[in-house]
């Protein structure tokens, strides 16, 4: 499937989503939020896709809403086509690309390029890693303009770095660069900015090796361990899980292979 305001590679197990408005900084409009929730769920019904990568075209990873349409009070655009009216109709929105991020079996990693602010900023948090350009910044300014930080932004942002640095990043609104981010927790790893996607590819390259229904099992048990109210009740699910592993080829092919000493070939049975 071709799209206008995205664009979806696959390669060697891999998928690159690139968000593709850079005359925006990748802002996301209505036609964007349509394509990303579509290009998501190519990408989940494709089993030969065993990672995405998602970054942005041009000089940003994104900059978030497009102000410009959602600034429906000037008349100039309809309220149904703002996110709050997509929301409310049940048109696809930036809200649900996060949804299909968390819920995607397959590890995502952002390849943070440039500014991602908002909505942008969201995106990279919703995702399972962040790989981050030198030249990176993140920016959640929502406060200054009378809003609350949203698209799960409250929700993903102090799991990751704790409330007092989430605090901080809200509150003040400041922009982190990326050794700032780095160091409180928000980008995992920080690399050249000419080397970013040659360090993201040879990071999901090592990622797509491994299989399928056990990273999809292992993805649910990182995310389901923040939210479980007592240890016991994970740890029953990492016995369910793996009781189930234990049923499928890829265990007997990790096994033997271990055996046997020589690389394993996973075939997602």
């Amino acid at each position: 499937m071709s799209y206008k305001t995205v664009i979806l590679e696959k390669e060697d197990g891999i998928a690159v989503l690139t968000l593709n408005r850079p005359e925006t900084l990748n802002a996301w409009n209505a036609e964007m939020q349509t394509e990303g929730v579509a290009a998501l769920e190519e990408v989940d019904g494709d089993d030969a896709v065993k990672v995405l990568i998602i970054t942005g075209a041009g000089k940003g990873f994104s900059s978030g809403a497009d102000v410009r349409q959602e600034l429906s009070l000037t008349g100039k655009t309809p309220w149904m086509e703002t996110v709050t009216g997509r929301i409310v109709s049940g048109k696809p929105t930036v809200v649900a690309v996060m949804l299909k991020i968390a819920n995607l079996g397959k590890p995502v990693i952002a390849a943070v390029n440039g500014v991602a602010a908002g909505a942008g900023f969201a995106l990279a948090l919703a995702c399972d890693m962040r790989i981050a350009s030198e030249e990176a910044r993140f920016n959640m300014s929502f406060l200054r303009r009378g809003l609350i930080p949203d698209c799960g932004a409250t929700y993903f942002l102090p799991r990751l770095v704790g409330l007092g640095h989430a605090s901080i990043v809200v509150f003040s609104g400041d922009t982190i660069d990326a050794k700032e981010a780095e160091r409180i927790g928000i980008a995992d790893r920080v690399v050249p900015h000419t080397d970013l996607m040659k360090a993201t590819k040879d990071l999901a390259t090592k990622m797509a090796k491994n299989p399928p229904i056990a990273v999809r099992l292992a993805k649910k048990a990182l995310h389901q361990g923040l939210i479980e109210p007592d240890l016991a009740s994970h740890l029953n699910y990492e016995i369910y899980a793996n009781s189930v592993l234990m049923n499928t080829e890829d265990f007997k092919e990790g096994v033997n292979s271990f055996l046997e000493k020589r690389e394993p070939t996973f075939k997602g049975k």
